[in-house]
C-alpha cells in the first residue's frame, strides 16, 4: 500500500512565510508563478494513516493519492485565505532568484532551504496541479479546504 500526498498546507511556504508577508503588507509572496496547487493538511494524512493502520487488510496493494479538495492558482488561494481571515489578501509573484536569496534569512536548516526552494520550482512547474479523493474515500472525510485550515489559524496568520 502506498499514500502520496501532495504538499502539504502546514509547509513553511503556506504557514509562517504567509504569516509573515500577511501581517507586514497583506500578501502571500512566493515564486509559483501560474502553477497550481492542491495542498493537503497534515491532520487529513494522519486521519488516512490512522484509518489504514487500525484495519490494513483491505488496503493492501492500493495507491492512495492524498490533496485538498480542489486545484487552485495561488490568487484563488489567496482568496480563500482572505475569506479565512476576514481581510485581503494577495499574491505577489516574487522572482525565484530574489526569493531564494531571502530564504537563509529565515533560520532554517541548509536541507530544508534547499526542500522548500525545490517545491517552489515544482509549483512553478505545476507538479501539484492535481486533485484526488484519497482522504475521503479512505475516511468518509472530505480533506480541508484551505479556507477552512487557515480560519482555524487564524490567530497564527494575522499576529
Amino acid at each position: 500500500m502506498h499514500i502520496r500526498p501532495t504538499a502539504f498546507l502546514d509547509t513553511p511556504l503556506f504557514t509562517t512565510m504567509a504569516a509573515r508577508s500577511i501581517q507586514e503588507n497583506g500578501t502571500i509572496a512566493l515564486p509559483f508563478g501560474t502553477g497550481r496547487t492542491s495542498p493537503v493538511a497534515v491532520d487529513d494524512v494522519a486521519r488516512v494513516v490512522a484509518t489504514v493502520l487500525r484495519a490494513p487488510a483491505p488496503h493492501i496493494g492500493k495507491v492512495y493519492e492524498l490533496t485538498g479538495p480542489r486545484s487552485v492558482d495561488m490568487t484563488e488561494l489567496t482568496e480563500e485565505f482572505s475569506r479565512a481571515l476576514g481581510r485581503p489578501v494577495s499574491y505577489v509573484d516574487v522572482p525565484p532568484e530574489r526569493w531564494e536569496a531571502q530564504l537563509p534569512k529565515l533560520g532554517m536548516p541548509p536541507h530544508l532551504e534547499q526542500h522548500v526552494a525545490t517545491m517552489a520550482q515544482l509549483h512553478r512547474d505545476n507538479r501539484y496541479n492535481r486533485t484526488a479523493d484519497g482522504v475521503e474515500r479512505v475516511t468518509g472525510i472530505p480533506a480541508q479546504t484551505i479556507e477552512a485550515f487557515v480560519a482555524a489559524r487564524k490567530d497564527f496568520y494575522l499576529g
